[in-house]
C-alpha cells in the first residue's frame, strides 16, 4: 500500500473519530435540554386552578399579591426627627445621589444657620461637570488600556458604559470641591438634566467613537502631547453637547441670602461657584465623613475598595467599612440625634408600597399568590443579583423603643410631593436590615475603634460585583 493512501486512510479514520466524539458531546448536552418526556412531567405538577389564572393574567401582580392583613394605618410618630425640608423631584432621571448628597449639605447649612431660609443648590450646575468628567474618565481609561484587546474585561468596562447619571456620595464631594455649587434659582434644571436617556445615549455613541480613536493613535505609535491633545479636542465636543443640552455652567452669579420671613439678609452679593460653595459648606467634605456598608458576603470591621468607582479621574473611589446592620443604625441614631440628616441607599423596588410610601416584608404576599417560597437570605441575594443597591434617599428619622432600639426609619425621598407620604417613606427596621446597604456618616459620630478601622489598607473589589451598582 503507498504511503500517501496510508496518511488518506489514517485522515479519514481521524476525521470519523472526531465527528462521533462531537456526536457524544452533542448527546451529553442534549440530555439538559426540556425533552417532550421531561416537559409531560413539568406540566403535570400544575394544579387545575382557572380562576387563579383568570385573577392574575387579568390584574397586576402587586394588585394581588398585597397583604391585606398589613395594611392598617401606619404610626408616622418618630422619637427621633430631624427638621423637615422641601422635597425636590429627580424626575426620569439617575440623579439620586446627588439629590440626596445636596440634601444632606442643605440640611448642614440650615441647622448652622437658623435665621437662614435654607439653600436650595443647583442639580444641573454639578451635573454638568459630573457628566464632563465621567467622559474625560472613559477616554482616559481608554488610553489606559489600549494594549489589551477589545474584549478584555477592562476595556468593555469604559466602553459598555461611558458614560451614566448613576454615582454615590464620592461623588458630591469631589465634585463640589472641584467645581463650587450655585444657587437652584442661578441653573435651574433643562428637560435633558431630568430626562438623561437620550442625552447620554448620543454622548456615549460619540466617547465609544472617540475611544477607538485614541486607541488607534496608541497602536499606530503617535506621540502622547499628541494623544493628549487629541484627547482635550475631543472632550470639547462633549462640552459642547452638554452646553446644548444642560446650559453652560455658570461661572458668576449675584445673590442674596433670604431670612425665614423671606426678607433679604443684607445686601446682594457676587460669588464664584467656589466662593458659594466656601460660605455655604465651608470646607471640602472628602475626610470628614466616612461611608459604612452592610454586605454580609464579605468580612465585617475590614475596609473594601472598588476599583473605577468614581466620578473623576482624579478623585476618589469608593470606599467603605464593612458593618453588621445593628453597628450601622447605632451610627445613624448618633447622627440623627444630633439633628443630622444622612446619605443612605436601599434596594428600594423591594416589598415597597408607593401608594403609602412604606416598605416593610410583609406588604406582598408572593409567596402564597405562586404556590411557592422564597428562601434566600441577604448574602445570597446580592451574590446572585437579586438585591443591591439601587436608589439613594436622606435618612431623616428614626421611632426608637424604650430600650433605645429602632422600630421603624424615615428618609426624604427625591421622587417628588406626590410619592409616598408627600415626598417622604417610611421603612420599618426588619426591613430596614434586609434591604439598607450604604450609610455617609459624619467622622464626629463614629467611634474611635471604627475610624481607625476604616483607614485600613482597603481590599481591592470589582466593579462588576453585583453589589457595586451605583445609585440612580
Amino acid at each position: 500500500m503507498k504511503k500517501t493512501t496510508i496518511i488518506t486512510i489514517l485522515a479519514l479514520c481521524l476525521i470519523g473519530t472526531g465527528e462521533a466524539l462531537a456526536q457524544n458531546q452533542r448527546a451529553k448536552l442534549a440530555s439538559g435540554a426540556i425533552t417532550p418526556q421531561m416537559l409531560e412531567k413539568i406540566a403535570k405538577q400544575e394544579p387545575n386552578n382557572k380562576a387563579l389564572f383568570n385573577a392574575i393574567a387579568s390584574n397586576k401582580i402587586d394588585d394581588l399579591a398585597q397583604n391585606f392583613a398589613n395594611r392598617k394605618p401606619i404610626d408616622n410618630h418618630f422619637s427621633v426627627e430631624t427638621p423637615k425640608q422641601s422635597i425636590h423631584d429627580q424626575k426620569s432621571s439617575g440623579r439620586c445621589w446627588m439629590f440626596s448628597g445636596l440634601n444632606v449639605l442643605r440640611a448642614n447649612f440650615a441647622k448652622q444657620h437658623a435665621d437662614t431660609l435654607a439653600v436650595e443648590f443647583s442639580h444641573d450646575y454639578l451635573f454638568f461637570y459630573d457628566q464632563l468628567e465621567k467622559a474625560n474618565l472613559m477616554l482616559q481609561g481608554a488610553l489606559e488600556t489600549a494594549d489589551k484587546p477589545l474584549d478584555d474585561p477592562r476595556v468593555q468596562f469604559f466602553f459598555h458604559h461611558p458614560i451614566n447619571d448613576g454615582g454615590t456620595f464620592c461623588g458630591v464631594a469631589d465634585l463640589a470641591a472641584k467645581y463650587g455649587l450655585v444657587p437652584k434659582c442661578v441653573q435651574p434644571e433643562t428637560f435633558s438634566a431630568e430626562n438623561t436617556s437620550r442625552m447620554a445615549s448620543v454622548v456615549s455613541s460619540k466617547l465609544r467613537e472617540f475611544g477607538l480613536e485614541l486607541r488607534q493613535m496608541v497602536a499606530d505609535k503617535k506621540k502622547a502631547a499628541d494623544i493628549q491633545q487629541r484627547k482635550t479636542e475631543q472632550l470639547s465636543e462633549v462640552y459642547h453637547m452638554l452646553c446644548l443640552t444642560l446650559g453652560e455652567p455658570v461661572k458668576e452669579f449675584t445673590y442674596a441670602h433670604v431670612n425665614k420671613e423671606g426678607k433679604t439678609k443684607g445686601e446682594a452679593r457676587t460669588y464664584t461657584p467656589m466662593e458659594f460653595y466656601n460660605e455655604t459648606v465651608g470646607k471640602p467634605l472628602n475626610g470628614t465623613f466616612i461611608m459604612v456598608m452592610n454586605d454580609p458576603r464579605h468580612e465585617y470591621h475590614k475596609t473594601y475598595e472598588v476599583e473605577y468607582d468614581r466620578h473623576t479621574y482624579d478623585g476618589h473611589n469608593w470606599k467603605y467599612l464593612n458593618l453588621p446592620m445593628e453597628e450601622i443604625a447605632q451610627l445613624a441614631i448618633a447622627s440623627l440625634k444630633d439633628g443630622r440628616k444622612l446619605y443612605s441607599s436601599y434596594d428600594v423596588g423591594k416589598q415597597l408600597d408607593r401608594k403609602r410610601g412604606y416598605c416593610d416584608l410583609e406588604n406582598f404576599d408572593y409567596a402564597s399568590l405562586f404556590n411557592t417560597t422564597f428562601g434566600m437570605n441577604k448574602a445570597q441575594r446580592i451574590a446572585t443579583f437579586d438585591s443591591g443597591s439601587t436608589h439613594a434617599m436622606t435618612l431623616t428619622a428614626v421611632d426608637l423603643d424604650v430600650n433605645g432600639m429602632p422600630l421603624k426609619w424615615k428618609v426624604e425621598n427625591s421622587w417628588g410631593t406626590d410619592s409616598g407620604m408627600a415626598g417622604y417613606l417610611i421603612m420599618t427596621n426588619r426591613w430596614f436590615n434586609e434591604y439598607m446597604f450604604r450609610l455617609v456618616v459624619n467622622n464626629e459620630y463614629v467611634p474611635e475603634q471604627l475610624l481607625k478601622e476604616y483607614e485600613q489598607k482597603p481590599v481591592m473589589l470589582m466593579p462588576e460585583d453585583p453589589l457595586f451598582g451605583l445609585d440612580d
